[in-house]
């Protein structure tokens, strides 16, 4: 690309993962021209799956098999051995923000574990009913044809009452694409633990990946590596989206890092976005509309960066409100060897969840949470455990089977209240192109511990239910209530009908100008308590259909 190719499109997104690609397929298909940057390269199943067998498997985190940009870093990256530290964080609770996601095009669908819950009717009216937190401007029945919609372009799986299956709490106008993903064998030994010994409900995950062939994708073939990286395609991730939109015409440009949104005149309107390439060489792109779609933290960043004299303290922040309100589902996790076998890793890494404690009216008094098995082959951590006794010989393959066998993990994520303290700025340290790095301040309040300790008593149920021993919480093995991040970060950029207290409205559109649109977890008003990942791709659809209306009836 030379200096002097003009760059311009309709819509122009910045960020190409499941958000920004699947606006970019809906608007292109509509016959708009889309132009989207992402700051990370691309990226291919098959060097992604070698770099995940290549790796030692006491390293195999999230983010190994993606090795890092200098001009993309992601939390956990580090460039020739030296760790970075890209996301800051600070605050009493500072490490429960340290969460991870990926800068690639395709975005961070391509290592999540498939979870594709729907909020509940009664998250949308959080402070309305119990009298905490905050509203959306938007009810769930605005929001569910648009699951609805993600649902088929995602592939989700699911169980429905009109085919039998329980019914999760968010009514639904039609049933999912596909039934429900079978429980592995863990999934029902833990099933018949908690219908034995707790009055808690074992329920089927909905999933985004295939119990069948669906939409050029295989079937699930059992790989427990979902997380980071699922081998066959079997599992949606927002590539699928990307290699469409492409087909239908949208231009996909990678290693695009855009550092400023420049606005006319009256402030009103966005005309340009710039980016830098790789070797820091800038460009300018105009559009008729802008998508802000560079996942929460990436958002929040670029409208603190893009400061002028018209926007003294950042795009859309003439109230102080962007990069306020940061949350994260808080998250309890424990190990524990069972009394009978349960042989975790066969099959995906999620299937099978607890949703007792999702809703209820206690949620004035404390927060509502999820807890699931984290479903992973556990012979990495019996190995090294058997090793560490000194074990050798029979004695310590036996032992490395018993471990295999009867080592389980369960986690669970907790809801946490908008806090305008909790909040995102821009670090002194940079990076290569002289971008500076995100940091986070962060506390979590009396209202999510309250329902921790809820959480740690129905371990302890389910504990003597199982036979447990050696038991091990994560992250501080002493500290049940240490709370670990579940990347899951929402907030920075709040809709709502205030511009005093929100950045966006109800269409998830800027207060400030009137082309610029969120498609991210950055409008959340509150967490819920499923991932968030299903929700935001809704959002994303919405917005399309917003610009559509906009752009094509002009």
């Amino acid at each position: 690309m030379s200096k002097e190719e003009a760059l311009s499109a309709d819509v122009v997104i910045i960020g190409a993962g499941v958000a920004g690609s699947l606006s970019a397929l809906e608007l292109v298909s509509s016959g708009l021209s889309v132009l989207v940057l992402d700051a990370g390269p691309r990226v291919t199943r098959g060097e992604i799956v070698e770099n995940f067998r290549n790796a030692p498997a006491t390293t195999r985190a999230l983010t190994t098999p993606y090795p890092p940009k200098p001009w993309a870093l992601a939390p956990f990256n580090d460039v020739d051995g030296t760790a970075l530290d890209y996301l800051q964080v600070d605050g009493p609770d500072g490490d429960a923000y340290q969460t991870d996601y990926l800068r690639l095009v395709g975005g961070t669908t391509w290592h999540w574990a498939g979870c594709a819950w729907r909020h509940l009717p009664n998250d949308f009216r959080l402070q309305s009913l119990y009298g905490v937190g905050r509203d959306w401007p938007i009810s769930y029945a605005e929001l569910e044809p648009y699951y609805y919609r993600a649902e088929l372009q995602m592939g989700v799986c699911g169980p429905d009452p009109s085919r039998g299956g329980v019914d999760l709490g968010s009514p639904r106008s039609q049933p999912y694409p596909m039934a429900e993903m079978p429980w592995t064998y863990t999934s029902k030994v833990f099933a018949d633990a908690v219908s034995k010994y707790t009055d808690y409900r074992l329920i089927h995950e909905p999933e985004a990946r295939n119990v069948q062939p669906y939409d050029g994708r295989p079937a699930c073939g059992g790989n427990n590596n979902c997380m980071p990286i699922c081998p066959i395609g079997a599992m949606y991730n927002g590539m699928e989206s990307v290699l469409k939109a492409e087909k239908a015409g949208a231009r996909v440009m990678e290693n695009s890092v855009v550092y400023y949104i420049e606005t006319d005149a009256s402030n009103r309107n966005v005309v340009a976005v710039h980016f830098y390439d790789p070797n820091k060489k800038s460009y300018r792109v105009t559009g008729k509309a802008f998508i802000l779609a560079a996942h929460n933290i990436e958002s929040v960043k670029l409208l603190l960066m893009s400061k002028d004299d018209k926007n003294p303290n950042g795009l859309a922040n003439s109230t102080d409100q962007v990069g306020r309100y940061m949350m994260e589902h808080a998250g309890t996790e424990v190990q524990f060897t069972t009394r009978d076998p349960v042989w975790m890793g066969q099959g995906p890494q999620h299937t099978a969840a607890i949703d007792s404690l999702r809703d209820g009216p206690w949620r004035g008094e404390m927060a509502a949470s999820i807890t699931r098995i984290d479903d992973t082959n556990q012979t990495t951590y019996a190995t090294q455990k058997a090793l560490s006794m000194g074990l050798v010989g029979k004695a310590l393959d036996a032992e490395i089977r018993h471990g295999a066998a009867h080592r389980i993990e369960i986690s669970s994520h907790h809801a946490v209240l908008p806090n305008p303290e909790n909040r995102l700025t821009l670090a002194d340290k940079k990076d290569v192109l002289g971008i500076p790095f995100p940091k986070v301040y962060y506390s979590i309040d009396e209202y999510t511990r309250k329902s921790a300790r809820r959480t740690i008593a129905m371990y302890e149920d389910i504990f003597r239910g199982m036979g447990a021993t050696d038991i091990l919480y994560i992250p501080d093995a002493n500290n049940p209530l240490k709370f670990a991040a579940q990347d899951h970060p929402m907030g920075g950029a709040l809709m709502g009908n205030d511009p005093a207290n929100s950045v966006c409205d109800r269409e998830c559109r800027s207060h400030e100008q009137k082309n610029l649109y969120f498609a991210s977890s950055a409008v959340f008003n509150n967490t819920g308590t499923g991932n968030p990942t299903l929700t935001v791709a809704a959002l994303a659809l919405r917005v399309a259909d917003t610009i559509k209306s906009e752009l094509l009836h002009q």
